[in-house]
């Protein structure tokens, strides 16, 4: 099969494209046939090195974590699936290949509204904003949150939960994705370009930031005290929280079978909506992941791989 390889860390020309092993799924395992794997920014992240801390992986690997594709085989323990059945899910790696296998317990049906592409560009930022906004932050209806690169991949779907459950949604983002930030839900966009949002914000309950560095230290200051801030991106400074007297999180998504079929769900009903800002082919993958390590997409970047 096609795969794209890392053998060293190091930048996008570490990827490569080449022929390897089909895998063999184990007894608990399915093995699947890719059609699409999206690209996250944890995915360049793990390629550059700079998770090999906290995310070791056996060198080479094939990277991506975001799959939906058709189950080609199961295990001799697989009860839950059958062959030919559209799935998707979250992997811990191997995504960006023909085929991949996965546990059984990772992996549900794919909502049946959306094309495997639109599917796979889901499960990662769609769990994070989920379990950042209501594991971490507990966000209730009514109160307000600030939702930092509300046009990005997480950002996109963190707008959306936080409106569906009824909260006064503050989003920053660019004055180009302004109208598409709002046409999300969101209440308020501030350009962040134009102007700094501790200008304009004050006594929010929740931030979640996705950005870390300086937006994250300007985040203190727009918290009313008790508030909370929850990030994705870099670790909180717990003594500046504690002299404002409010929390901060470092989240690590978790992900979760129940979770995905909830999503999946609120995609089917049309309650939530996925976006999908560019698809490549397998072949283009250093290209995807140096548009995702530039910034500034519009949603999700997708690899189509087995059309």
């Amino acid at each position: 099969m096609q795969a794209i390889c890392v053998h060293n860390y190091g930048e996008s020309d570490a990827l490569t494209l080449e022929t390897i092993a089909q895998p063999e799924p184990q007894p608990n395992e399915l093995l699947i046939r890719v059609q699409a794997a999206g690209v996250n920014p944890l995915d360049w992240k793990i390629r550059a090195g700079y998770m090999k801390e906290f995310f070791p992986m056996p060198l080479p690997f094939t990277p991506g974590m975001d799959v939906a594709g058709i189950v080609e085989a199961i295990g001799t323990d697989v009860k839950a699936f059958q062959v030919g059945q559209a799935v998707y899910g979250e992997l811990r790696m191997g995504a960006y290949a023909q085929f991949a296998t996965a546990p059984q317990d990772a992996i549900v049906l794919k909502p049946k509204t959306l094309d495997f592409v639109q599917a796979a560009s889901v499960p990662m930022v769609a769990m994070t904003a989920y379990q950042g906004l209501f594991d971490h932050a507990d966000l209730k209806p009514g109160q307000t949150v600030l939702i930092h690169a509300a046009s990005g991949g997480v950002g996109i779907f963190a707008v959306q939960f936080a409106k569906w459950k009824g909260a006064h949604v503050i989003g920053t983002a660019s004055a180009a994705n302004a109208e598409f930030v709002r046409s999300l839900g969101a209440d308020q966009v501030i350009d962040y370009k134009v102007t700094p949002f501790e200008e304009v914000v004050q006594n929010v309950d929740v931030v979640l930031d996705t950005l870390g560095g300086d937006t994250q230290a300007r985040s203190y200051s727009v918290l009313k005290p008790g508030g909370i801030l929850v990030a994705t991106a870099a670790p909180p400074n717990a003594q500046k929280a504690q002299e404002r007297g409010i929390r901060a999180e470092m989240m690590n998504m978790k992900p979760s079978v129940s979770l995905l079929e909830e999503i999946a769900s609120l995609l089917d009903s049309g309650q939530l909506k996925t976006v999908v800002a560019q698809t490549l082919s397998l072949s283009e993958a250093r290209q995807a992941q140096e548009l995702s390590q530039g910034g500034h997409v519009q949603g999700k970047i997708v690899l189509q791989i087995n059309a």
